[in-house]
């Protein structure tokens, strides 16, 4: 039985712009972060000993430091972001034995572990995998029956060697470290080393067969996917006793909502949502499907909130928020809407290193990155990103990413004629 595991939490997440100010797997869902429920996940198949790689601003390991876990945990430091081999690299005298290798954000480990707890018995080394409809955006197996072969990193369209993505979760010996030393390294070389190894071992995959694809952090629209699993597996259905509810305010489906938060007259929130502590849900509002509010949101008179994300601190006014990550302290002014459907009803674009990628989505508006402020009546075409620290003008449409710490306007030309 595998008693140690290796959490790897020390990437820059550029993937994940505009939300990368501190790793991903510190984004809050349910007031938690999500390398908060890996952990419950490791404890509950019986993990003891976690090594936790984190990077030299040590961000996970003082917020891991607010949170009771039934796991002991050991932290280590990558200096650089040098891929995932080399944050692996820093616990290689710490393993003596067969180990599980896993993203910080990978929150449905226990339910992965679980389903291949039998066949993970009989080999050394194990892959998990999964079928996905975009193999072009993973590392893909070339496989033989259940034997590995090769990882192929983001192949191109159409070339795949199978529809078997990694999902992030792998079981291996210290042997692996032997064959890592002598691989060429670069920012891929986890996946070289694991093709090697293959070549040299007995590894075999274990296809996972979860009704939901497994979800991957990969790009920052992918926390809606994660999002719903944790509600669906965790969300309570429960209003603390120092809330304030208006007698004519509406509360449907399953809700949590938090100690000393504000519900107005005629608000309606319509479940499953999450709304954390100290928030504030004006007259007429609307706040409704898998909606997650921080603590300290505030979501204005007459404003709608959809499928959102509000990190911990931001305030909306009025206005139309769908599918959408709003990040930490941001200010939306009124009249804020997010178009978050094509015109012609298509999947989704959006533009990640300079590089148009498609989302799978049909339904996704925008993602604002921290202490972003608005003016009134702006509006965000589908799939844009704004970065942090930025001043968005009035009235401003914004169809193109925005990079962070920028002041971004619409010009209008004021005419004043005399009338006829």
């Amino acid at each position: 039985m595998i008693k140690q595991a290796v959490v790897l939490a020390a990437g820059d997440s550029s993937r994940f712009w505009p939300l990368n100010k501190k790793n991903k797997c510190l984004i809050k869902v349910m007031g938690k972060p999500l390398i908060f429920y890996t952990l419950k996940g490791l404890e509950k198949i019986g993990i003891s000993k976690v090594i936790i790689i984190q990077s030299s601003i040590k961000d996970v390991e003082k917020e891991l430091k607010k949170y009771k876990l039934g796991v002991k945990k050991k932290f280590l430091v990558q200096k650089k972001a040098k891929g995932m081999g080399n944050a692996l690299w820093q616990a290689k005298d710490l393993l003596k034995d067969r180990f599980l290798v896993l993203n910080a954000e990978k929150v449905d480990i226990d339910e992965i572990v679980q389903e291949g707890k039998i066949k993970s018995q009989d080999y050394d080394s194990i892959l998990f995998g999964q079928k996905t409809k975009t193999p072009e955006l993973f590392g893909t197996m070339k496989l033989k029956g259940s034997k590995v072969l090769d990882i192929v990193e983001k192949p191109k369209k159409g070339k795949a060697p199978s529809r078997i993505k990694v999902v992030g979760a792998y079981i291996l010996k210290p042997s692996f470290f032997t064959t890592y030393k002598k691989i060429k390294k670069h920012i891929y070389d986890f996946e070289d080393a694991l093709s090697e190894y293959a070549k040299e071992n007995d590894i075999r995959v274990v296809i996972l067969k979860q009704k939901h694809e497994i979800a991957t952090l990969k790009y920052p629209w992918h926390l809606f996917e994660m999002k719903n699993y944790l509600f669906d597996k965790f969300l309570e259905q429960k209003i603390k006793k120092s809330v304030h509810i208006s007698k004519k305010a509406v509360i449907e489906g399953k809700v949590y909502i938090g100690k000393n938060t504000k519900v107005f007259e005629n608000a309606v929130i319509k479940g499953p949502c999450y709304i954390g502590d100290n928030c504030i849900i004006g007259n007429n509002a609307l706040i409704r499907d898998y909606t997650n509010l921080e603590n300290k949101v505030v979501i204005g008179a007459n404003a709608e909130v959809k499928n959102a994300v509000f990190c911990e601190g931001s305030h909306m006014h009025s206005g139309y928020i769908g599918d959408s990550i709003i990040g930490e302290n941001c200010r939306l002014g009124a009249g804020a809407v997010t178009a978050n459907m094509r015109i012609d009803k298509g999947i989704i674009k959006s533009v990640v290193k300079n590089k148009k990628i498609e989302t799978g989505l049909k339904g996704f508006g925008c993602v604002i990155g921290n202490n972003t402020k608005t003016g009134i009546n702006c509006s965000f075409m589908p799939g844009v990103l704004v970065g942090s620290d930025c001043l968005i003008g009035p009235s401003s449409v914004i169809f193109k990413n925005i990079e962070d710490n920028k002041l971004f306007y619409t010009e209008f030309k004021r005419v004043i004629k005399k009338k006829r």
